[in-house]
């Protein structure tokens, strides 16, 4: 381990550097609420494509993946690859279709309480702001836990320096800012994850080693067959395909992008290049049990990988570790601001910009703080997490079916909701409790809607028919 005292000046030295770097940029670009908010139509796609794999890769690809291997085997690995690949590719028709219905619009709760009023909307906002704490408090946890592999620093000491500085330079300069610094922490997440590659085949000595010792110890980790684990591939698939369409941060770059073909490449490449990644990473589990390592597998890619590593690299997993959740946590900050000051331009309409930004500030500062407190106490949240794939797959199919169907209505997609929140929790594991019957929860969390969907559009066909023309008018430019 290094020495304290040098990790933390390390620390404070590169998370500096990064709030520095996106409030320098934000100085001279600072524009008006809707450049803080959603930086409509400015993003080229190579733009795009940097900021959404930049926040795509969460200190999580350090754990997760890996973790996930140990139990699950490559079936687990090629879920979760293909789950972090499906999001931004069904993302692409649905946020075309949302720029052509709303093109003025910022955040998915302004759509959904427009076409479904004030009861299903305040459903999905509270899902959407669960699910977003929860991103941010995994993060900050993830890089204060890697941080004490390094050296022995308090877990409350990383957190407060990371969300800090993260906050800074977000709240500063939003959504703009949050995607300068994204393109330059990719500049540094690429070759450092190249680095570290290259140490764990080091460590492992390639693949024949590698699936030779896991013929010995676990064979069934690679069968494709194997029922565990094509039970947690799917499980992996689909948890993170239908969450990751009610993250907000994924919605504002829907509409930074310059226009729906620089959004449509930009999604499409930055979730062809997150898969492999995820793949790879989700190796070094594998490789912990060829290796004939056991403990704790949520730190298998270190297990492996530590003895090895020079002093200089390292010191190089703060910058790394400090970029994988800064473009991640500031992603998840500048989301829940855009929908805490959409919501205050709603309700108060007079409200000046200034105090919108104001106001927007304060509040998420507020909510950084339980955050804060709950990753410096270095729980896992991986339950909570698991509990926010379930309530994001009970709404996914009434949001996104009223955005194409103009005969769905609010009382049909609440019900819905609601019946598929209901038949999943039925189901969920309790806490502590294995997690047997997980898949089979989030399944009917995500399909008990339909039916009733469809029995309801059956037995109640709509007096009315919503006109999507109104959303057009309805939401309009923050400035104006």
């Amino acid at each position: 381990m290094l020495d304290s005292t040098i990790t933390l000046i390390y620390l404070l030295l590169f998370a500096s550097g990064f709030t520095l770097a996106g409030m320098w940029y934000s100085r001279s670009s600072r524009g008006n609420l809707e450049d803080y908010l959603v930086a409509r139509n400015s993003q080229s796609a190579t733009a795009t494509v940097l900021t959404l794999l930049a926040t795509s890769l969460g200190a999580w690809i350090l754990f997760a993946p890996a973790q996930a291997a140990t139990w699950g085997g490559l079936s687990a690995i090629i879920g979760y690859a293909l789950g972090a690949i499906a999001p931004r590719l069904v993302m692409i028709p649905l946020g075309k279709r949302m720029r052509e219905v709303m093109p003025q619009g910022h955040t998915l709760t302004e759509f959904i309480v427009h076409r479904y009023g004030r009861s299903m909307y305040s459903l999905i906002l509270v899902i959407m702001l669960f699910y977003m704490f929860i991103t941010l408090t995994a993060e900050i946890t993830a890089i204060s836990k890697l941080v004490s592999l390094i050296a022995p620093i308090p877990l409350w000491t990383t957190a407060a320096i990371v969300m800090g500085s993260t906050l800074l330079y977000t709240s500063y300069g939003g959504l703009r800012a949050t995607i300068f610094t994204d393109k330059v922490q990719m500049m540094i997440i690429v070759p450092l994850l190249l680095i570290l590659l290259y140490f764990g085949w080091k460590a492992v000595g390639g693949l024949p080693p590698l699936f030779t010792g896991l013929q010995e110890r676990a064979p069934q980790l690679l069968q494709l067959s194997d029922p565990v684990g094509i039970k947690a591939g799917l499980t992996f698939f689909v948890a993170i395909l239908l969450t990751g369409l009610f993250h907000q941060g994924n919605w504002q770059r829907i509409y930074s992008a310059r226009d729906t073909p620089a959004m449509r490449m930009g999604f499409s490449l930055a979730g062809l290049f997150a898969g492999p990644i995820i793949f790879i990473m989700g190796m070094f589990g594998l490789a912990f049990v060829s290796l004939g390592y056991s403990g704790d597998s949520s730190v298998a890619l270190f297990t492996v990988v530590m003895p090895s590593l020079p002093i200089w690299f390292c010191i190089a997993l703060i910058p790394l570790g400090l970029s994988l959740v800064m473009s991640s946590a500031d992603t998840a900050i500048n989301a829940v601001s855009s929908l805490i000051a959409v919501d205050l331009r709603r309700r108060y309409p007079q409200m000046e910009q200034g105090r919108v930004m104001t106001w927007s500030r304060l509040l998420i500062f507020i909510l950084a703080i339980p955050a804060l407190v709950v990753a410096a106490q270095g729980y896992s949240v991986l339950y909570l997490f698991l509990l926010a794939d379930l309530f994001c797959s009970a709404a996914t199919f009434p949001v996104f079916f009223g955005l194409f169907s103009r005969r769905y209505n609010g009382l049909t997609a609440v019900v819905s909701t609601l019946s598929g929140l209901v038949a999943g929790i039925a189901m969920f594991p309790a806490p502590g409790a294995k997690l047997d019957y997980l898949l089979e929860s989030f399944l009917l969390a995500a399909l008990v809607p339909v039916a009733v969907s469809a029995l309801m559009l059956l037995c109640m066909p709509a007096s009315t028919h919503f006109d999507f023309a109104r959303l057009k008018t309805a939401i309009r430019s923050m400035n104006s």
